[in-house]
């Protein structure tokens, strides 16, 4: 009796014991959804869903290291610079560096002290007076005989010796008939000839034209108070004369007169200009209606006003 007894009290208390133990382990269940109770669904709270770029999920940002990355061009020989010094171009005096000038465009010149532009040289210019149309006589007769072609005489005091034309160079504010300026410098001054006004400015005489003035030959009795100071004495036989660009003047009291040239005068040089040309066997140097033969007077090239008369 008694063993049955303690059997049914060890019973009762693994009874007891286990009961417990099950409703714990249910209520745990319960508690973190682990367990179906009564038959019924589980319920469970939704997966957290990783934020992008976390365990690797989502969107990447560029690893620091990929060969895919967008970079800031580093001294990339396809990157875009600036042009390098050695091929640009001046704007203030238009020149290319590497050697290439554009000073001159059209072959017209440009007077810098003076700020004239050369538009254009017309060694055609005709102008009313008869410094193209005579030559003043030689003050003595020839000895030789004259060069006769095409029934004109030509009359020399020296024989004929060809050398090239080479014309002088009379300085930068000296300019040949048929220069054009539009502005004169303020030494210019204005001086009237036969009804005629011409501008006159260290040694060259200008008439006025379209927008501006032209260099033209000295009209005969144009009288200044000064000449250039690089003007040469010429001995025509009788007086001085004073000779400048092509120019002759004869002292006149305190003035100074154009006249026209007087066969026989001979010259050290000649301006630009003048024409070449040939007439049967020679070669002389026209300006207008002045011809000039070259000479050879001590040694030197020089040219000598050559006496022009129909031969009758």
């Amino acid at each position: 009796m008694k063993n049955i007894s303690k059997s049914l009290s060890k019973s009762a208390l693994l009874c007891l014991i286990g009961t417990f133990f099950f409703i714990s382990i249910d209520s745990f269940a319960q508690r973190h959804g682990g367990g179906n109770r009564g038959g019924g669904a589980t319920h469970t709270r939704p997966a957290v869903q990783p934020r992008p770029g976390a365990n690797g999920g989502g969107i990447r940002r560029p690893a620091a290291n990929s060969g895919n990355k967008v970079t800031r061009p580093a001294n990339s020989t396809n990157k875009a610079t600036r042009p390098s010094t050695g091929n640009r171009t001046s704007v203030n005096n238009n020149t290319n560096r590497s050697g290439n000038r554009n000073t001159n465009i059209s072959g017209n010149t440009v007077n810098r002290n003076r700020n004239n532009v050369n538009i254009n040289v017309n060694n055609s210019v005709h102008v009313r007076n008869n410094r193209n149309t005579y030559v003043r006589p030689a003050p003595r007769p020839y000895v030789r005989p004259p060069y006769v072609y095409g029934g004109y005489r030509y009359n020399t005091f020296h024989p004929y010796y060809y050398h090239p034309y080479r014309p002088y160079y009379w300085g930068p504010v000296w300019h040949p008939w048929g220069f054009f300026v539009a502005t004169l410098a303020v030494t210019a001054i204005v001086v009237s000839v036969e009804s005629t006004q011409y501008h006159y400015d260290q040694g060259v005489w200008y008439t006025s034209s379209s927008g501006g003035y032209t260099a033209v030959p000295a009209p005969v009795g144009g009288t200044v108070n000064n000449i250039p100071s690089g003007a040469q004495t010429v001995n025509t036989g009788t007086v001085n004369n004073y000779y400048y660009g092509g120019t002759y003047y004869e002292k006149d009291g305190s003035t100074y007169k154009v006249v026209a040239p007087t066969a026989g005068t001979i010259v050290e040089s000649l301006p630009e200009g003048g024409e070449e040309v040939t007439i049967g066997d020679v070669k002389y140097i026209k300006f207008g209606e002045t011809y000039y033969q070259p000479v050879q007077v001590d040694g030197k090239d020089k040219y000598e006003v050559v006496s022009v008369e129909e031969d009758k």
